[in-house]
């Protein structure tokens, strides 16, 4: 194991000695032989299971077989939500024939950043993960379950579904992906048009066209976004069936995996000999192979507030300067859409996550000794992929290296000797860096402020042509605790358009972008945040801004005694606490945490 690994997973293991020994010792009491349902009155039961049919009813009222609950982030809009669908029906069946009931427990909300973008909606999107946890806790409550099934893909919803899992550690937890769509145009061509209509070289009916290619079936979005690093989150935490994230949907492959994984859960109740709670396959090492799969991958900046908050709820403390200092020993491995041209699927026909995983664990970069899902214990079983044949579903060796280097690389000879992430310090704060899209000639920009409350005045000073210049954007008021901390993706294209012009530009928020944020340097999630009297808060138009993603520095270059002196401006934007339903999220805001904190209502934090 890389000492860097070791040394890292020993600070956050004895960091969170005293949390994490008293979530397991409640977690521990809760658990039991037999089944859950058994302690329940006579009443409480009858009202479980009165919709059931006859032969459901005989089984739930013994105590010789399981109930496995289905939680699930089903709706037809989300299309990478649509293909489940169905899966409830084929969960309950496989779950009927492996000798267990399954019952459908609870439904979650689950939003599409892709349409909110840039709306009001956006800005309730990072606190739906508490909720989506608060609901999934809802759905479980019943204590009717000994085993759960997770079903989710998109940006909060399976850090939702994990922390509201975890509130449960107590029982077996197998999350089901439903896989991406077939590729459309290529990510190329999509980032082009975008670009185009920004300066208004093509209308909308024409982006409209653009972007119908792109999005075009059920199925997650193919580029490589929160979604998509979510799917890469679980499988190398093993809480995916080895090679199951990046199967297309409504194939032969996807359903047989989803009846797999309603099969697995069964062996691990606590009715059989196999019991495996989540409580204790997400401790330290599997929070540290998340974070080493992140930073390998280039993945979502939203993950370092998603996964801390995970942490959190499994009584772990992670904090930043382990996403930063295991970056110094972790390559990046993946060019994937915003950082490269291929997509998921292009990535997943390379070798995907058993190349991935196996090239992780042959110099020493990742923790074997996980529990998982998997027959085996161990990350060795994710180097296997998944096949049908006539029908049987069986694990083959992957493939012994990439298919495509220019896709999936080598720790010999990757795309960068350290991860796609860094943390960023200085006068400003503490946020967060996306190297891994950054080409090196954009990686250091020195220039003035200009600055924003709102990312609407921003674009109405683009479409104005007042940013044909050398500048940083100041996007403040952007925290959580502000208006949500909506992600700030519609800057993109403008921005880029302007540094294909030749201006050194940048952002600088306490805000965040989007998972697939690309090529445009940032410094991000600053804290603290403008609403708390953050130090961003003081930066005035034409103030000089270093942002070095190189050594993870970001300054006012402001005397400081002069810089010191400065009162933060309060916020002086007052729409973005009502309508569209923002109005019902007050407690959130108010309550919510620091974004290196999680971002999060949840958690009390010290």
């Amino acid at each position: 194991m890389h000492p860097i690994i070791e040394k890292v997973t020993q600070d956050v293991t004895e960091r969170s000695h005293t949390s994490r020994t008293a979530y397991l010792q409640y977690i521990d009491g809760l658990s039991k032989k037999g089944p859950n349902r058994s302690k329940l009155a006579c009443g409480n039961l009858a009202h479980g299971f009165a919709a059931c049919n006859s032969t459901e009813k005989a089984d739930l009222t013994g105590e010789t077989k399981a109930n496995i609950a289905i939680i699930s982030a089903y709706n037809d809009m989300l299309s990478a939500h649509q293909p489940y669908k169905d899966a409830p029906d084929l969960i309950k069946a496989a779950v009927a024939k492996a000798g267990g009931v399954a019952q459908f427990a609870g439904g979650v909300p689950a939003m599409c950043d892709g349409i909110t973008q840039g709306q009001p909606g956006m800005e309730m999107s990072l606190f739906s993960r508490d909720l989506i946890a608060m609901a999934t806790a809802v759905g479980m409550s019943h204590d009717m379950f000994d085993g759960a099934m997770y079903l989710g893909v998109c940006d909060k919803i399976v850090p939702g579904l994990l922390i509201g899992a975890l509130s449960f550690g107590h029982l077996p937890a197998i999350f089901v992906p439903a896989g991406p769509m077939q590729s459309g145009i290529t990510n190329k061509q999509k980032a082009r048009a975008r670009q185009a209509y920004a300066v208004g070289k093509i209308g909308r009916k024409e982006l409209l066209e653009s972007e119908s290619a792109s999005y075009h079936s059920p199925g997650t979005c193919t580029f490589y976004g929160t979604a998509n690093s979510n799917q890469m989150m679980m499988e190398i935490m093993g809480l995916h069936l080895p090679g199951s994230s990046f199967v297309n949907p409504y194939t032969p492959l996807r359903d047989e995996l989803t009846a797999q994984a309603a099969r697995q859960v069964l062996k691990f109740t606590a009715l059989g000999d196999d019991y495996r709670p989540i409580a204790h396959m997400v401790n330290e090492k599997a929070i540290i192979n998340a974070v080493i799969g992140l930073l390998a991958t280039g993945g979502s900046t939203n993950h370092t507030m998603h996964l801390i908050a995970i942490a959190r709820a499994s009584g772990i403390t992670l904090n930043w300067d382990d996403f930063d200092n295991l970056s110094k020993a972790i390559p990046q491995l993946t060019k994937i859409y915003p950082n490269g041209p291929a997509d998921v699927n292009h990535f997943h026909a390379a070798g995907g996550m058993g190349v991935l995983i196996a090239e992780l664990l042959k110099h020493g970069l990742l923790h074997e000794d996980i529990l998982t899902v998997a027959d085996k214990k161990g990350m060795n079983s994710y180097t296997e992929e998944p096949k049908l044949h006539n029908d049987k579903l069986s694990w083959e060796p992957c493939p012994a290296k990439s298919l495509d280097e220019e896709v999936l690389a080598t720790v010999e000879k990757p795309f960068s000797t350290s991860g796609g992430l860094h943390v960023m310090k200085g006068n400003l704060g503490r946020g967060v860096s996306k190297l891994s899209a950054v080409s090196a000639d954009h990686q250091i920009v020195e220039a003035p402020a200009v600055v924003f409350d709102d990312q609407e005045d921003f674009l109405k000073a683009f479409y104005k042509g007042e940013l044909e210049k050398d500048f940083v954007a100041v996007i403040r008021f952007q925290g959580p605790r502000a208006n949500g901390m909506p992600e700030l993706h519609k800057l993109t294209p403008p921005l880029g358009v302007l540094q294909d012009k030749g201006f050194k530009v940048a952002l600088v928020t306490d805000g965040r972008m989007s998972g697939a944020s690309g090529k445009v340097p940032s410094a991000i999630h600053l804290c603290p945040e403008c609403e708390m009297g953050g130090p961003l808060a003081k930066v005035l138009d034409g103030d000089i801004i270093s942002l070095n993603l190189q050594t993870g520095e970001v300054n006012a270059l402001v005397d400081a005694a002069e810089f010191d002196k400065r009162v933060a401006i309060p916020n002086r934007a007052n729409n973005h606490h009502y309508g569209q339903g923002r109005e019902m999220f007050g407690g959130f805001r108010l309550g919510a945490s620091t974004a290196e904190t999680g971002a999060s209502n949840l958690f009390p934090v010290d």
